[in-house]
C-alpha cells in the first residue's frame, strides 16, 4: 500500500513538473513574441530575446522528452537541449554589455570584441556537439531520468559556462552601480534576480549528479519542480525589468500591455495545457487511454480564460497600473469611449433630418455649420440639386437677432441654430450662431402650422447640441495636437532618463520622423546652398558633427555628405535603371542632386506632376529613415569620454 502511494506521488510530482517545464518553454516563446513586437530596435531587449529563445529550446526539448517514445528519439531531444544552451553563456554576456551601455559605460571595442568571441566559441561548441564530442552516449534507463554521459570536452562547457555567468554577473553589478534613478535600481534589482533564474536552472546536473540523485530521486524531483517554479517567475520578472528598455511608453502602459500579453499568452496556454494533461492522465488511471473530454477542457479552457481576462483587464488596470492619476485616466478612457467622432455625428444629423423631413414631409433638408465665417453643408438628405442652386453664404444675411425666428431663403424655411445660453450671458444676449438647418417647402405655404413649427425648433434644439458638441471636441483635438510633439519629446526623454538620467537631460533627443522628413525636404531643397540649407536642423544631429570632422569643420560639406549617403541607401544594386524599382532613387537624383525641373523629371519617369509628387514624398520618407538609423548608430558607439563629459556637467 505504501509503495502504491508513493509511486503514485512520484507520479504526481513528475508529471507536475512536466506541465511546468512545457509551461515555461510557453511562457519564454511568449515573451520572445513580445520582445520581437515592441522594443526590438533596443540592444538590451534584442540581447534578451536571444536568451528567451534559448530558454524557449532548452525547455520545450524537455517538455518533449517521454520515457514511452523510442531510444532514439529521446537520444536526440537530450542533444537538441544543447542548441540552447551552448549559445546562454555568450547572451548572457551579450545582456550584460548592453546594459553597461544603456548605464553610461559604452565599450570602447573589447567589451564588444570578448562578446563576438563568445559567440564564436558557443559555435565551436556546436560543430562538437554535431560531431558527437560534447556529450557522451545515452543512458535510457538512467534514475531518476535519462541522461547522457558527459566527456571531457562537457568539463571545459561546464568550466566556459559558470566563468561567461560570473563575468555577465560582474558586468550586471557594475550596471547596477551606475544607475542613477530609483526606478533603475530598483529594475536593475529586478533584472538581476531574474537573470539567476535561467542560468542556474537551465543546465542538465544529472551529467555530474547521478549517482545521488538515483539514490534520492524523491528529493531529486522536488527540487526540479521548486527550480522549474522559480524560474518560470523569475523569467517573467526579468521579461517586466526589459519591458522598459527602448520604449518612451509611460509606465502604466508597458505594465499593462506586458500583463494583458502574459495572461492571454502564457497563463491561458499553461491552464489549458495543464487541463489537458490532468484530464488525459485521468483517463490512462480509469483505463481509457483517450478521453473525449479531453479536447472539450481545450476549447472550453481557452474561451473561458479569454472571457475573464476582457471582463477583468479594467478592473486591474485600474487597481493595479493607475496608482494616485486614477481620476484622470479614468476620465480620459470615458471620453475615448463616448467620443462623439465625425461619422457618428453625421448619423446624428442624418436621424434628425430624416424626422425633419417626415414630420412636414419635406423633399430635402440640410444642416450647414459655421466655420468661422465660412458656412458648409455637412449633412444633406434627400434632393441635393435644391441646395446646389442656391447660394447657402447668402442666407447668414437674413439671420436676425431673434434666437427662435424661422425665416424663408428661396424654397426652404431655415432655421438658425444658436450655443445653448451659458446662466451668466445677459438677458438681452444673443449665443453665438452654430449653424443652420434648413427644409425644402413642399408647397408654396408661407408659414407653418404651430405644431409643425414647435416639433421643428425641437429637433433644431437637438441638432444644435450636436454642433455645439462638434466645436467643443474640435478644440480638444486641436490642443491635442499641438500638445502631441511635446508630450513625445518628454515621454523620449523621460524613457532615456529611466536608467541615465544625466544623459537623458544633457544630450539631444532623437528627432520624430515626422519632424526629420520636413527638415529632410528643405535640405535637398537647397542642396547646392541656401537658407534652408545653411540653417537647417540636420546640422545638430550627431552623425553630421562627426562627418564635419573629416571635412575641416565645415558643417555644410557635412551635412551635404550625410544627404549623399542617404540617398545612395534609397539606391538599387545594379547599374543606373528607368524601371520601377529604380523611380524613388532617380527622383531623388535627378529633382534634387541635378537640379532639374519637376516637368523634365516627370516627362523623363513618364509619370504625372501628381505622381511625380507622392513618389516624391516616399522618397524623402525613405532618406529621413536612412538618416535616422545612422543617427541612432553613431550614438549607439559614442565614445566613453563623450559621455563622461556629460556627466561632469560641462
Amino acid at each position: 500500500m505504501i509503495n502504491g502511494w508513493s509511486e503514485t506521488f512520484l507520479a504526481g510530482i513528475q508529471t507536475l513538473n512536466q506541465i511546468l517545464t512545457a509551461g515555461i518553454a510557453i511562457t519564454a516563446f511568449s515573451l520572445f513574441l513580445y520582445s520581437l513586437s515592441f522594443n526590438l530596435r533596443d540592444r538590451v531587449a534584442r540581447s534578451f530575446a536571444i536568451i528567451l529563445l534559448c530558454v524557449v529550446v532548452i525547455f520545450t526539448t524537455e517538455a518533449l522528452q517521454d520515457n514511452s517514445g523510442s531510444i532514439e528519439a529521446l537520444d536526440l531531444l537530450l542533444r537538441l537541449q544543447w542548441f540552447g544552451l551552448v549559445f546562454l553563456p555568450a547572451a548572457y554576456l551579450h545582456l550584460s554589455d548592453a546594459l553597461l551601455v544603456t548605464a553610461g559605460r559604452p565599450s570602447r571595442g573589447r567589451r564588444r570584441l570578448a562578446v563576438r568571441g563568445m559567440y564564436v566559441v558557443a559555435v565551436a561548441f556546436l560543430v562538437l556537439l554535431a560531431f558527437g564530442y560534447l556529450l557522451g552516449p545515452i543512458v535510457p534507463d538512467g534514475k531518476p531520468a535519462p541522461y547522457l554521459l558527459r566527456t571531457v570536452w562537457t568539463e571545459i562547457f561546464t568550466i566556459f559556462y559558470v566563468t561567461a555567468m560570473v563575468w555577465a554577473g560582474v558586468n550586471f553589478a557594475r550596471a547596477y552601480n551606475l544607475m542613477l534613478t530609483r526606478s533603475g535600481r530598483r529594475r536593475m534589482l529586478y533584472l538581476m534576480a531574474g537573470a539567476t533564474a535561467p542560468a542556474l536552472g537551465s543546465y542538465p546536473y544529472l551529467l555530474f549528479g547521478y549517482g545521488l540523485a538515483a539514490q534520492h530521486q524523491y528529493l531529486f524531483w522536488i527540487t526540479a519542480t521548486v527550480i522549474n517554479i522559480l524560474v518560470g517567475g523569475l523569467v517573467v520578472v526579468m521579461a517586466y525589468s526589459v519591458a522598459f528598455f527602448g520604449v518612451s511608453w509611460p509606465d502604466r502602459v508597458i505594465k499593462s500591455r506586458l500583463f494583458k500579453w502574459i495572461m492571454r499568452g502564457p497563463v491561458t496556454a499553461s491552464v489549458t495545457l495543464a487541463l489537458m494533461t490532468v484530464v488525459r492522465r485521468g483517463g490512462e488511471l480509469l483505463g481509457a487511454p483517450y478521453s473525449a473530454f479531453v479536447p472539450f477542457t481545450m476549447v472550453a479552457s481557452v474561451l473561458l480564460m479569454e472571457h475573464a481576462i476582457t471582463f477583468a483587464a479594467p478592473l486591474w488596470e485600474r487597481w493595479l497600473f493607475y496608482g494616485r492619476d486614477r481620476n484622470e485616466l479614468e476620465l480620459l478612457q470615458n471620453i475615448e469611449e463616448r467620443l462623439l467622432t465625425q461619422s457618428d455625428l453625421q448619423q446624428f444629423l442624418e436621424a434628425v433630418l430624416a424626422a425633419v423631413r417626415d414630420h412636414l414631409q419635406s423633399p430635402a433638408a440640410f444642416v450647414a455649420a459655421l466655420d468661422d465665417v465660412t458656412l458648409s453643408p455637412i449633412v444633406v438628405a434627400g434632393n441635393r440639386a435644391m441646395l446646389d442652386q442656391e447660394s447657402l453664404t447668402e442666407a447668414l444675411d437674413h439671420v436676425n437677432g431673434d434666437a427662435r425666428r424661422e425665416f424663408l431663403w428661396g424654397n426652404f424655411w431655415v432655421l438658425p441654430l444658436h450655443r445653448r445660453r451659458h446662466p451668466d450671458m445677459d438677458r438681452d444676449e444673443l449665443p453665438p450662431l452654430l449653424g443652420l438647418l434648413g427644409v425644402a417647402r413642399k408647397d408654396s405655404r408661407p408659414a407653418m402650422e404651430h405644431d409643425q413649427r414647435e416639433a421643428l425648433w425641437l429637433l433644431a434644439e437637438r441638432a444644435a447640441i450636436a454642433l455645439e458638441d462638434r466645436q467643443l471636441q474640435q478644440k480638444v483635438f486641436r490642443s491635442l495636437a499641438d500638445l502631441q510633439p511635446q508630450v513625445e519629446l518628454i515621454q523620449r526623454m523621460r524613457a532615456a532618463g529611466r536608467y541615465d538620467s544625466r544623459a537623458s537631460l544633457l544630450t539631444e533627443p532623437l528627432p520624430h520622423e515626422a519632424d526629420l522628413a520636413n527638415w529632410v525636404k528643405d535640405a535637398l531643397t537647397h542642396y547646392w546652398g541656401g537658407p534652408k540649407f545653411m540653417n537647417n536642423p540636420l546640422i545638430k544631429l550627431q552623425v553630421v558633427r562627426e562627418l564635419a570632422e573629416k571635412e575641416d569643420g565645415n558643417l555644410a560639406n557635412a551635412l551635404r555628405s550625410l544627404l549623399r549617403r542617404a540617398v545612395d541607401q534609397v539606391k538599387p544594386r545594379g547599374d543606373r535603371k528607368f524601371t520601377t524599382e529604380w523611380i524613388l532613387y532617380n527622383i531623388l537624383e535627378m529633382k534634387f542632386i541635378e537640379g532639374r525641373k519637376v516637368r523634365d523629371v516627370a516627362a523623363r519617369l513618364a509619370m504625372s506632376e501628381a505622381d511625380l509628387y507622392r513618389k516624391q514624398r516616399v522618397a524623402i520618407e525613405a532618406v529621413a529613415r536612412a538618416i535616422l538609423e545612422m543617427e541612432v548608430n553613431t550614438l549607439d558607439r559614442e565614445p566613453e569620454d563623450r559621455r563622461a563629459l556629460s556627466e561632469s556637467g560641462v
